[in-house]
């Protein structure tokens, strides 16, 4: 895969970011956290409580929760790949406020993710309508668990 690299992505428990590191020292790719401004705390990720702030956030997919800073520079990448856990079957709303505060024109967005059982659902749909038509978006990869570095750069090669 030619062109410049970034991988950028959110983690709310270190799960994805554990892949996103594993993904970006594979792919030879810069590394970006998208934080939230309020960072979540365990009770806030608490999905069985229909009063916790990731349930409340889920249940509005217009909601936009705010970003602790927009200072990715992504003009010089020509492939982002995009990490975050699944939540409720989808990417937390927090990724369309990323995708919304940022020029992806011509780019391509190539997705991963980390779930305790779903995949990836309708997920590039939903953060389709947060970019621009010329922004390609691909479902990538489920990285869960361990992943080596050789089988992480043979499937960078291949996209």
């Amino acid at each position: 895969m030619e062109g410049k690299k970034l991988v950028a992505y959110f983690s709310a428990s270190g799960v994805t970011a554990g892949a996103a590191k594993e993904l970006a020292q594979a792919a030879g790719a810069d590394l970006y956290e998208i934080r939230p401004q309020v960072p979540y705390s365990q009770e806030d990720l608490d999905w069985t409580d229909k009063n916790s702030r990731s349930s409340i956030e889920m249940n509005d997919l217009s909601g936009r929760p705010a970003l602790a800073d927009t200072s990715a520079d992504i003009s010089g990448y020509e492939i982002i790949f995009l990490g975050f856990p699944i939540w409720w079957g989808i990417a937390p709303t927090l990724i369309n406020t990323f995708l919304e505060n940022y020029d992806f024109s011509g780019k391509k967005i190539v997705l991963f993710a980390t779930s305790g059982g779903s995949g990836f659902g309708r997920t590039a749909d939903v953060l389709k309508v947060s970019v621009s038509p010329d922004t390609e978006i691909v479902t990538g990869k489920l990285l869960n668990g361990r992943q080596s570095a050789e089988n992480l750069k043979k499937w960078v090669e291949t996209i």
